[in-house]
């Protein structure tokens, strides 16, 4: 696998409550936000609205472009800009204020988000805000180099191939750090954060209320945190972990990928008669670790995607194993390239091209973020460590235990590792103190925010922790119909749930385990036999939601 590859595998608040009648007096408790000093011209910008484009979905959407400063320690230094979005609330009796979206990343954009909810509930009673965070798409954006890759970096390297991760590292670092300018030092949570409340500023609102994925919980935390009488209802849906801020989060994205991984080998050990790859997770586990050795030592080649190597394997199998859904043509997909590497199959056959399809389609998905600088700056916010042995020793276990996903880039250096930029904010106390309880929504499977850092969150934040069972979903407002209504309970009505409350999540495939003929009532609406490309289409409409790695 390339190191462009394996870039794209490890690459990885607005309301004002107007006084009105119905107002829940807990949003009133807090007092009204105070302008910074020296900041009155930031935050007293008047928006100048007009249409996203000329064409399109985004014509549905009003833009601005604000001015905040690069260094909020500097107001009257340089100067940046970012770029909002507005899709006004449908109902104007029943507006209730702003709700600002974040997609997460860090470096997702987010000037389309209001239209992924213009049909929910929210629409109605919000004015939905999106935006490009600093360094972002329409906003001053942070550009960084990319060299060409420097080698082959497998998934399961052998220890002198652990040199050539830490410098594609140094090189990313030194091309991010060549084209940077000045910018870098402050494209960080806080300052983002900061960007926010000026946003709540210059749309004339005492409060806003926030609605963050992945990444973007742990940024609406850090508002929270800063600006807590600028906030009033959260959600923080798919929550990293405030422990776990950032190498830490990286490790364990591996880790709930095994996991998911070892529930999909279970289940297909428990279907032998129609997979044929053993009758037991460990006897799946044989086959399927059989069948990466002779992928790694001869690949199958098909016409349309090219080399199928046991790195690709990995990559694919971590992916998609969160996604129940598609357990049933992730099966047959094993089974077809285990038929191709036997010799049992021919490599243009029609199996062979659409499991090679599918694995493009997966390997695809990342390509924006290697240009973009901001995922590479924003998770270098805290120290990593210099000590290389660290990073040695935990490939070594990774490559062993954790290859799937391409889980041994998670342990290996970082562009962190050797930044080139001295921090400029320290790491932000995270608590909620002045602000009403919100929700933290969270998947059981979930491989990009490991579900431990939905519980830790809440915890965190003092909020109600809502669990997605049996899911590895990651962003479920909109997907997960349990959760969803939670969500527009509470964000409209002000009505929470109970302390831990849990929904269940997407249904398995209707393929009934061996001996039993009778299918699960939870999955009698699952159909099989879908081509995987289907499947893996299907798959990325879902991640369509939230762009980042985190």
């Amino acid at each position: 696998m390339s190191a462009s590859r394996l870039s794209r595998w490890a690459c990885a608040s607005v309301s004002v409550l107007a006084a009105m009648a119905g107002t829940a007096p807990s949003a009133l408790a807090a007092p009204a936000a105070k302008v910074p000093a020296g900041l009155a011209e930031f935050y007293g910008q008047q928006p100048k609205w007009e249409p996203c484009a000329k064409d399109g979905q985004l014509a549905k959407l009003q833009c601005a472009t604000l001015v905040v400063p690069m260094n909020y320690r500097k107001p009257g230094d340089e100067r940046i800009s970012v770029t909002i979005s507005k899709l006004p609330a449908k109902d104007t009796a029943k507006r209730r204020g702003v709700l600002l979206i974040n997609p997460g990343g860090p470096g997702g954009p987010g000037l389309s988000m209001p239209l992924a909810f213009a049909d929910r509930p929210i629409a109605r009673t919000y004015d939905l805000i999106g935006f490009d965070p600093r360094g972002v798409g329409r906003s001053t954006p942070l550009q960084c180099e990319v060299s060409d890759p420097l080698g082959e970096l497998p998934s399961r390297p052998t220890d002198s191939q652990f040199a050539l991760f830490t410098a594609q590292a140094q090189t990313g670092e030194s091309d991010c750090e060549r084209s940077a300018g000045g910018l870098r030092p402050y494209v960080n949570t806080p300052n983002t954060a900061r960007d926010m409340d000026v946003i709540r500023g210059a749309l004339g609102e005492k409060k806003i209320n926030y609605l963050g994925f992945s990444y973007g919980t742990y940024l609406g935390a850090v508002f929270g945190s800063l600006f807590p009488a600028s906030l009033d209802r959260t959600v923080l849906d798919s929550s990293v972990s405030p422990d776990w801020i950032w190498r830490e989060q990286s490790k364990e994205q591996a880790v709930a990928t095994r996991a998911n991984v070892d529930a999909l080998y279970t289940w297909l050990g428990e279907r032998n008669s129609v997979y044929g790859l053993g009758k037991s997770h460990d006897e799946v586990f044989a086959t399927t670790e059989a069948l990466v050795a002779k992928l790694t030592a001869k690949p199958v080649v098909d016409p349309f995607y090219g080399r199928v190597d046991g790195s690709t394997y990995d990559g694919v199998l971590g992916t998609l194993a969160s996604y129940r859904p598609t357990w049933d043509t992730t099966g047959k997909m094993i089974k077809t390239l285990k038929a191709a590497a036997d010799g049992t199959a021919a490599a243009d056959s029609a199996q062979v091209v659409d499991a090679g399809r599918a694995a493009k389609l997966v390997n695809d998905l990342g390509i924006a973020r290697t240009i973009n600088g901001v995922f590479q700056t924003v998770t270098c916010e805290v120290d990593w460590p210099k000590d290389l042995s660290i990073y040695y020793s935990d490939m070594k276990l990774y490559r062993e235990r954790y290859p799937f996903g391409y889980g041994v880039s998670n342990a290996a250096a970082n562009q962190c590792t050797f930044r080139n930029f001295a921090l400029t904010d320290k790491v932000t106390d995270l608590k909620r103190n002045g602000y009403p309880t919100g929700l933290v929504i969270q998947a059981e499977g979930d491989s990009q925010t490991q579900y431990d850092g939905g519980p830790a969150m809440a915890t965190k934040l003092n909020d109600q922790l809502v669990s997605v069972s049996d899911d590895g979903t990651h962003g479920l407002y909109g997907r997960n119909a349990c959760a969803s209504d939670i969500i527009d309970r509470y964000l409209v009505d002000g009505v929470l749930p109970g302390t831990r409350t849990t929904c269940a999540g997407d249904p398995r495939p209707n393929v009934p385990a061996d001996g039993k003929s009778a299918l699960a009532p939870r999955a009698e609406a699952e159909t099989s036999g879908t081509p995987l490309t289907d499947s893996v289409q299907q798959y990325i409409a879902a991640k369509r939601l939230t762009t980042g790695v985190f």
